[in-house]
């Protein structure tokens, strides 16, 4: 088979171009400059020059193509200039959806977000939830509104299948989840958000879940792919455990954090904050929670994400190198 991939260079989209590699599909990756991607093309990916808010480019790239992988989005906190999110999240999906109509491509994968329920405020909820309040982050709303453009698309008889990550981590993680936790191994972790809550799912499994999805999943429908549920502390005792590194002693209540965000809100109009201390950044990370029940990913998909403790090995690890930091006995590679 021969699937286009929008994101091939990001971090869930490298992942599955070389799992699709690796079972023997041709992969043709969307790239806005080819001259990056050269890790993808000696991997044996195909490049296609363009941008999915380009929709000329996105037509080229799609044809002759069996499937489409649709990953490609804009995932920033607290900055200044978000102008983006727009035009990528939400035009870019639309462009990219509308080349697969007119290709007739007959089949194709949307990666969406858990995040388009913004704070779940504790519930886990599924497929069929809806949210009725405000979005804490241009993240969240634009993704919400790209979700929309990909159900009207379906109920136009395109034959999408939907995915929904929660927190993907792993190895060559630039999301502030990732920043997070080379802060916590360099000691430069301030705090810890203690009500903050998310379903963790390794990067390995988030790509194998988008191939099974391509497989398995069912035209029209939406699968939740993520992981285990925990606590931000809790994953922070298991890196503890792992890495043998104290954690930051200070951990704050989400009602404290909220208040923050707050004053930062008010500080934000007349002076610059640094992304991770603005009201958006704070409201999003530190005092809301992002649960995704993935029972029918499980059921209909065979969905199986690893547990936290084995999947902080690697991520951990992989991190501590890249930090040039000595690895502890239980964390070093095996004989």
């Amino acid at each position: 088979m021969k699937y286009l991939v929008t994101g091939a260079t990001g971090f869930i989209g490298t992942r599955v171009t070389r799992q699709l590699l690796a079972e023997g599909h041709e992969v043709r990756a969307l790239v806005r400059t080819p001259a990056r991607a050269h890790e993808l093309q000696a991997a044996g990916a195909q490049l296609a020059e363009g941008d999915v808010t380009d929709l000329p480019s996105v037509r080229n790239a799609m044809g002759g193509c069996d499937g489409v992988f649709h990953l490609a989005g804009w995932y920033r906190l607290g900055v200044r200039d978000a102008s983006p999110a727009e035009k990528i999240n939400v035009d870019g999906t639309r462009n990219v959806l509308q080349a697969m109509k007119e290709a007739s491509v007959p089949r194709g994968v949307y990666t969406s977000t858990v995040a388009i329920y913004s704070d779940t405020r504790g519930q886990m909820v599924d497929e069929t939830h809806r949210m009725e309040d405000r979005y804490l982050s241009v993240y969240e709303a634009t993704k919400a509104r790209a979700h929309q453009v990909a159900l009207d698309y379906i109920k136009d008889g395109l034959p999408l299948v939907v995915v929904l990550p929660g927190a993907v981590y792993g190895p060559g993680d630039e999301s502030p989840v990732g920043a997070s936790l080379r802060k916590y191994l360099q000691r430069r972790l301030p705090l810890l958000p203690r009500d903050s809550e998310m379903c963790w799912a390794h990067v390995d499994d988030t790509a194998h879940a988008h191939l099974l999805a391509m497989q398995k999943g069912r035209a029209g429908e939406a699968y939740i792919i993520a992981g285990p549920r925990h606590t931000v502390t809790e994953v922070m005792n298991t890196a503890v455990r792992l890495t043998r590194i104290p954690p930051p002693r200070i951990q704050v209540s989400a009602r404290v954090i909220r208040a923050l965000a707050q004053i930062m809100a008010m500080l934000e109009r007349v002076a610059p904050i640094p992304a991770d201390y603005t009201s958006e950044y704070l409201r999003a990370t530190g005092a809301a929670t992002y649960l995704g029940d993935n029972t029918k990913a499980r059921k209909e998909l065979g969905y199986v994400p690893r547990d936290i403790d084995s999947g902080l090995v690697d991520t951990l690890r992989a991190d501590m190198k890249r930090l040039n930091l000595p690895l502890p006995p239980q964390l070093a590679p095996g004989p």
